[in-house]
């Protein structure tokens, strides 16, 4: 599949503004995680997804080895944002969002634009309403031990 410069442009203008979107939520909760980073994050996993693409067109090669080598890489960006105390996590859905906006990278990175807009759209409906009702009936905003 042979892609057209501006068509590659598009992706990756794409990428960076979906990554964006689910980076300003977490801006607003003031998580390590952001707008830049969720964005690079995006960015990055299109990019490597548009390398896959390009470098297999007109052989026998699977992009999916490069696209399976970007969730293995994404686990470990994530795992690192994870920190555990003795009686508390913290950085779980900071990890959640990294692994998400590498998804959402990779669906733009392979062309499938509206599905990652949808994505993009329920990670925000998630990451911002549900957390007001962890709140609400979970009494998230205070500590808890670990069980």
């Amino acid at each position: 599949m042979a892609l057209e410069q501006m068509e590659i442009v598009y992706r990756l203008l794409a990428a960076t503004l979906l990554g964006a979107i689910v980076g300003f939520e977490r801006e607003l909760r003031r998580t390590a995680a952001g707008i830049r980073t969720l964005s690079i994050v995006c960015l990055g996993s299109a990019m490597f997804t548009l390398i896959a693409l390009m470098a297999s067109t007109g052989t026998d090669q699977n992009p999916g080895i490069i696209t399976a080598s970007i969730i293995t890489g994404i686990g470990f960006l994530g795992a690192g944002s994870i920190l555990r105390t003795t009686s508390d996590v913290k950085g779980l859905t900071t990890a959640a969002s990294i692994w998400l906006v590498a998804a959402v990278g990779m669906a733009v990175g392979y062309g499938f634009y509206y599905e990652a807009f949808i994505v993009t759209i329920l990670a925000v409906i998630v990451l911002a309403m549900v957390k007001l009702v962890e709140v609400e009936y979970f009494n998230k905003g205070q500590k808890r031990k670990l069980g």
